[in-house]
């Protein structure tokens, strides 16, 4: 390649940014929990070519410009006769992989399809000299480090992902409330009671009295059956009277809630994790209505299952202090008077 590659490179990172989002992953996945995954992120797995292209040769040509010559001077705007440039597959892959390594079949057509562009731009921006200027060189200077940047941290990652194994165990072994699993049912009431509007518009002051009235008679029907649950009633058949009589119209959730840990409930429902077996809970209440709740076990999950999400944890200490390493035996002072109309953050 020429010598203008990294004004190339610089110019088809911005720009592929636009066709790499094509391929982004949805913000709603969640993210992998495997220590694989983790030392080895999606983005940096190679995709496997598909069939056709893995038959190419590394040596054949994948791309041609005509009247390109590489490394050849020539007048601004002009086309040289007889020379071309060749992108064999070596090349145009290894490319690739540097923008992102897990790039699909479907995004390296359209890096095909704009890698012609780039290089002609790039051949008549050296013809005319712009790679020489102090604009381009302070540029260049710039996404040198930020690409450094994020070499050093993708690099810094693979090694925070190798935790040892001892480290997970001796982790699990001194926090074993955080895999302690509960299994609890739960009796959920609306907070207000569900019913058919006025025939008359009510005054503000009746309009209160009717939304209080539907509270408290919530607040009443749950005491009733938090009473009935401690005396044996299941659950099951509780949620569904709950429903009917506050006026609810869809299905009741389902009482048994299975196997949860203690970051499983809200913050204000944590003396349910002090109950003994068997026992119910007092009524708890919130903005969003009125729980009671039974356990039925207490358990433990075993370092088997716990280990990904273990891993994961480690992960993420060791990638702080290994960045904290790096970072800390350096300190930043600022003129403010300098940035002084710069926001403050």
């Amino acid at each position: 390649m020429r010598s203008g590659w990294l004004i190339f490179f610089m110019t088809i990172c911005l720009l592929f940014g636009v066709l790499a989002w094509g391929q982004t992953k949805p913000a709603t996945e969640p993210p992998a929990t495997t220590p694989a995954a983790a030392a080895d992120d999606d983005d940096d797995r190679p995709v496997p070519p598909p069939p056709s292209a893995a038959a190419v040769p590394a040596d054949a040509p994948v791309l041609t410009v005509k009247g390109l010559c590489p490394g050849g001077a020539a007048k601004p705007g002009e086309v040289a006769a007889g020379c071309q440039t060749i992108i064999t597959r070596a090349e145009f892959e290894k490319i690739a992989r540097a923008i992102q390594p897990s790039l699909s079949p479907v995004i390296k057509r359209q890096l095909m399809n704009l890698y012609p562009r780039l290089l002609i731009m790039t051949h008549e921006a050296e013809v005319r000299g712009l790679d020489k200027e102090e604009y381009f060189q302070q540029t260049l200077a710039y996404a040198r480090m930020q690409i450094l940047t994020q070499q050093l941290t993708r690099r810094v990652q693979q090694e925070a992902a190798k935790v040892p194994e001892t480290d997970i165990a001796d982790y699990y072994g001194k926090n074993p409330e955080s895999f302690k699993e509960y299994n609890l049912e739960r009796i959920y009431i609306p907070r207000l009671k569900q019913e058919p509007p006025p025939s008359v518009k009510l005054s503000e002051e009746a309009e209160k009295e009717r939304q209080k009235n539907a509270e408290d008679a919530m607040t009443k029907l749950a005491e009733a059956l938090r009473v009935r649950a401690a005396n044996g009633e299941e659950f099951a058949v509780l949620q569904k009277e709950a429903y009917q009589s506050a006026g609810m119209k869809s299905n009741p959730p389902n009482a048994s809630m299975g196997k949860i840990r203690r970051t499983g409930l809200p913050p204000g429902h944590g003396a349910v994790f002090s109950l003994k077996v068997g026992e119910v809970s007092l009524v708890l209440t919130d903005s969003g209505g009125h729980y009671i709740y039974k356990l039925d076990a207490i358990g433990m999950e075993s370092l088997a299952d716990a280990k990904d999400e273990i891993h994961n944890i480690l992960q993420g200490q060791r990638m702080k202090e290994f960045m904290a390493k790096i970072q800390g035996p350096f300190s930043t002072e600022v003129n403010d008077a300098y940035f002084a109309n710069a926001p403050a953050r």
